[in-house]
């Protein structure tokens, strides 16, 4: 079953999920971009075991609206508290490492903000608007908050037209008062439906983690209720304890069992799926959206065809 092996404050990984320290120069220059600009990371706030290999590539997820989060989920290693104001030249910062990194394409994400009016809904539309400024040729990927209790949040973000618009459901609705618990899994659900009634040629995405004790029929469940709101992309990756504050891994999935995944949610009709061990939402994300574009593109010759 791959059940963890406890050794004291932490589990001890499956060698396939083991990851390398990151050291490379290109590593420590994207640090050092961030840094100078004085923005977030989900790659560092989260503990993302892909870092070493995202930002020896040059590809960093920004954190917008701070680094601390107004919810405490059980599986997020982003600090919760009271956060400090918005920073009214984050959107310029976020555009100036976008075209200092020279990037193609780029994913934001934040942090929830339930202490704002609309979420932080405005802020995302400013950081969309000045990427567009100041590098007109990037395509964006934003990774939201639920925004719930925020009338008209979701219709202004998605208003903005990035080109992939993300909103991850995390884990399987009976596991949401245990992982997820300020969160409701048909508003999230809601959430990327709108979207896709408000613009259809926005790219919808959403991404769980398995692992924390769901049941594989309860995923497939999942992988249906995403197709009835018309997602385009699902990833599904290994939740990791961060800290032994935080949920345990029920158990590891074996890469096996993410291939069998990945064959199950295609079988369904995702554009594209992405389920390994190490997926993560903006793992790849520059390649995947390629591949979404030429996914799309294939599915309307056919049917004009």
């Amino acid at each position: 079953m791959n059940k963890p092996e406890n050794t004291g404050q932490f589990q001890r990984k499956p060698k396939w999920i083991r990851v390398k320290a990151p050291v490379s120069r290109e590593y420590q220059a994207t640090r050092k971009l961030m840094r100078d600009k004085n923005l977030h990371t989900v790659c560092e706030e989260a503990a993302c075991p892909n870092i070493g290999e995202c930002w020896s590539k040059k590809h960093a997820t920004v954190m917008i609206l701070g680094d601390t989060c107004t919810r405490a989920c059980a599986f997020c290693n982003i600090k919760t508290g009271r956060p400090m104001a918005v920073d009214p030249m984050e959107p310029f910062h976020t555009a100036e490492a976008c075209a200092a990194m020279g990037l193609n394409h780029i994913v934001i994400t934040s942090v929830d903000r339930d202490d704002l009016d609309d979420g932080g809904a405005d802020q995302f539309v400013q950081v969309i608007k000045a990427i567009r400024d100041m590098s007109p040729a990037t395509t964006i990927e934003i990774l939201t908050p639920d925004f719930r209790n925020k009338p008209g949040a979701i219709e202004k973000v998605a208003e903005a037209k990035p080109d992939v618009f993300n909103h991850n459901l995390e884990t399987v609705p009976r596991l949401y008062p245990k992982i997820r618990p300020g969160a409701r899994f048909y508003h999230s659900l809601r959430l990327l439906d709108t979207v896709k009634q408000i613009d259809p040629s926005i790219f919808t995405k959403s991404g769980i983690m398995v692992g924390l004790g769901e049941e594989r029929l309860e995923v497939s469940q999942v992988m249906d209720d995403m197709r009835m709101a018309d997602i385009d992309f699902m990833t599904i990756g290994q939740y990791l304890q961060p800290t032994p504050r935080h949920a345990k891994v029920e158990r590891f999935v074996t890469p096996d069992e993410f291939q069998a995944y990945g064959r199950m949610a295609k079988g369904k009709g995702f554009l594209l799926v992405s389920a390994t061990p190490l997926t993560r939402s903006s793992y790849h994300a520059g390649d995947d959206f390629a591949k979404l574009r030429a996914a799309r593109e294939k599915k309307l010759a056919a049917k004009s065809g």
